[in-house]
């Protein structure tokens, strides 16, 4: 596993706000209309990736100038979704850690299809977040440590039919071995009391969501 960060900045819901989530050593990498969003922020993308729908000619042409690499697909004939084929390349490359910004927008079906894929990095064991301006969202199948920070409510969704052993301390509201299923909604706006929580589980995949108003 490498050092570097990959920042993957897909078509959905950006603004200045993503520019802060940038680091000098970090790889960009634009997603169809994320590609535009970048080189006209002045940054030139590690790789520019999707079938590029979202785009005039004239953008394209601006994408493709700017970025050092380009891999363009057909709208039509493709299995994957443009964020997908990004992830993968992503994990290919063995980094750090990956963050996908503007993976969530108008467009349920896609953001949710995103949050699903946070599923790909937790079985390559590389640790990947969705962020947007005003929430943080991963997913554990074991142990994650949290710190106090400006988000100020933590929600626990299971990803899985079934989340077992669920312990948490340093929370307004603590559990100790407790079960979350499809459709409960006990984990949800919990508050962090301590400078740092630890969230624990024994089986199943959950959703580890901080969130602003």
């Amino acid at each position: 596993m490498k050092s570097n960060r990959i920042l993957l900045f897909a078509g959905g819901s950006l603004g200045q706000w993503a520019i802060h989530h940038i680091k000098q050593e970090d790889w960009l990498v634009g997603v169809d209309r994320g590609s535009l969003f970048l080189v006209q922020h002045g940054f030139s993308p590690r790789l520019a990736i999707g079938d590029f729908d979202s785009v005039s000619p004239d953008e394209k042409a601006e994408i493709e100038q700017h970025s050092q690499s380009v891999s363009s697909c057909d709208p039509i004939m493709k299995d994957l979704t443009d964020t997908e084929m990004a992830l993968t390349w992503a994990l290919e490359q063995q980094p750090a850690e990956i963050v996908l910004v503007g993976a969530l927008g108008s467009r349920f079906d896609h953001s949710l299809a995103n949050v699903h894929l946070l599923q790909k990095a937790l079985r390559a064991d590389i640790p990947c977040k969705i962020v947007d301006e005003n929430n943080e969202i991963r997913l554990i199948d074991s142990a994650l440590t949290v710190e106090r920070d400006h988000f100020s409510t933590l929600s626990l969704l299971p990803l899985s039919p079934e989340v077992t052993g669920i312990t948490l301390h340093g929370f307004q509201y603590p559990l100790k071995n407790a079960t979350l299923r499809i459709g409960d909604t006990l984990g949800i706006s919990n508050v962090l009391k301590a400078d740092t929580g630890t969230i624990s589980l024994h089986s199943g995949q959950l959703l580890v969501i901080k969130s602003k108003d």
